[in-house]
């Protein structure tokens, strides 16, 4: 019998993100026994009826003794606490690992925290959707889709090396990153698209120049476009602040280049507003 790349694991979040690992792992054969930990016990039974655990637990700490794999998928500024409960019930040689989408700040929180024999490996699936919880979970969520680590020098190698053949296993290119440049890419390909398009969604339901629900309106641009509005505010409120930095320098840059085809607009520059149009839709058009 072939040896499994991860014989126990333990999933701290059982919603998209970490319910899609465990299935991707299941569907490949390279993960034994999975036990789910979580607040919501509808969830965690959904997460067992799925097939996504074998086994649940609220109580963190007494799920991770046997693991030989822990993966974190909480909201960011959860990540940190959830490590300082669980390091010292973990064994020796195993590894914790999670899915945020910020990672200086994870890595800075957890990395002083390790017990000798404990490895961390920081990463990111580049993958997800609008919808949460056990039930959205599917097995091709990582398929074809880029996942990246964050090493540091205190990182072990073998740990990297489990981590990198995980996200592999279920389909995902490994991408090898600095932490800063991590959160600076982030902040421009998925936190700042985020932050427009809930204030979109805002700005347009605050509307108050009718009398009616301007939103009613909506067709199918407006919904394509604001679709991952609909993702999680815990997640993203988390997100929004320990990216502060770098999301706020793409704001910065986002207005800048708002407030030019304001002017243009306010001016009537056609020619410019042309430019500006035909730039985007060949940056645009060269994504697909």
């Amino acid at each position: 019998m072939q040896d499994l790349l991860i014989p126990k694991m333990t999933l701290i979040g059982t919603g998209l993100i970490g319910g899609s690992l465990s299935l991707a792992l299941k569907q490949a054969g390279a993960v034994g026994e999975v036990t789910g930990v979580g607040r919501g016990l509808d969830n965690l039974k959904t997460a067992l009826a799925m097939g996504v655990v074998d086994h649940y637990s609220q109580k963190a700490e007494t799920a991770v003794v046997d693991a030989d794999l822990v993966f974190l998928a909480t909201p960011v500024r959860s990540l940190p606490t959830m490590a300082a409960r669980i390091l010292p019930h973990m064994k020796p040689g195993a590894v914790l690992t999670d899915g945020g989408s910020v990672k200086e700040y994870i890595v800075h929180a957890i990395e002083p925290l390790l017990p000798a024999g404990i490895h961390f490996v920081a990463g990111h699936p580049i993958a997800g959707t609008e919808k949460s919880g056990a039930a959205a979970a599917f097995a091709d969520l990582y398929r074809n889709r880029r996942c990246i680590l964050t090493p540091t020098a205190h990182t072990d190698a073998g740990a990297l090396e489990l981590v990198r053949r995980m996200w592999q296993t279920v389909g995902s290119e490994v991408v090898i990153m600095d932490v800063v440049k991590h959160d600076r890419i982030l902040a421009a390909i998925s936190h700042l698209p985020h932050m427009v398009a809930y204030a979109l969604v805002n700005a347009v339901a605050d509307n108050d120049r009718y009398d009616e629900n301007l939103l009613d309106y909506s067709a199918g641009g407006f919904r394509d476009f604001t679709r991952i509005a609909s993702s999680d505010p815990d997640m993203w409120r988390d997100i929004a602040l320990t990216n502060r930095e770098a999301l706020l320098e793409m704001l910065s840059g986002f207005e800048s280049i708002l407030a030019a085809l304001k002017a243009d607009i306010d001016t009537g520059n056609a020619q410019s507003i042309f430019e500006f149009f035909s730039r985007s839709k060949k940056r645009r058009d060269a994504l697909l």
